[in-house]
């Protein structure tokens, strides 16, 4: 692992921390030092995407006793998506009980979701993700994991068709673009523009 990712305190805006981290893969990780080194960047990092990338880069780690920091991780993260990413991780150790009991809280937080952010798309498919809830639910084949997976599936079917099939995640946790950034950025803003037209006029 590159040095500039095994410093205690990471210069996250150096360029050399960026292109260092940015060129990170999971098989460039070997053994405890970087392991660690990883979980320190998650630590100090405020931004989600760094976070983020730390949990997929350490989900697949079982030789190492992450129990505690996925834990942790799960409980800190305020989004769906980097709580399943943590939830991959902790899979690993905890029994099926544990997952049981917060996968209610996160259904819990599913059902709020549709009633705040309704149209938050983006979560959907980073939870449908290749690498997140099917893959789970596929590998461990728990009821709780289908059960969470069928809500958030049936909540994904909800959305109006003008939100949906924008991008994929694959297995390897990286965002593929099914439709141009053009062609998104005009669904979503006339589909935005007719529920905001709609608002003013009174309903």
């Amino acid at each position: 692992m590159n040095n500039l990712l095994l410093e205690k305190k990471p210069d996250f805006k150096s360029k050399g921390f960026q292109d260092a981290f940015g060129a990170l893969r999971e098989k460039d990780i070997e053994g405890g030092r970087d392991i660690e080194a990883l979980i320190n960047i998650y630590t100090e990092a405020k931004d989600l995407y760094i976070r983020n990338a730390c949990l997929k880069l350490l989900y697949n780690q079982n030789k190492h006793p992450l129990k505690d920091f996925f834990e942790k991780a799960y409980k800190k993260e305020p989004y769906l998506d980097m709580k399943a990413n943590a939830l991959r991780g902790l899979l690993n150790y905890a029994p099926e009980a544990e997952i049981e009991e917060l996968l209610e809280n996160f259904n819990a937080m599913l059902e709020e979701r549709k009633k705040t952010t309704p149209y938050n798309y983006q979560e959907y498919e980073m939870l449908l993700g290749k690498n997140s809830l099917p893959f789970l639910h596929r590998k461990y084949g728990y009821k709780c994991l289908k059960k969470t997976l069928e809500i958030v599936q049936k909540q994904y079917d909800e959305l109006p068709e003008a939100l949906k099939g924008h991008f994929t995640v694959d297995e390897n946790g990286n965002m593929v673009l099914l439709r141009t950034p053009e062609e998104t950025g005009k669904m979503i803003t006339e589909f935005f523009d007719k529920i905001n037209e709609k608002y003013y006029k009174g309903g």
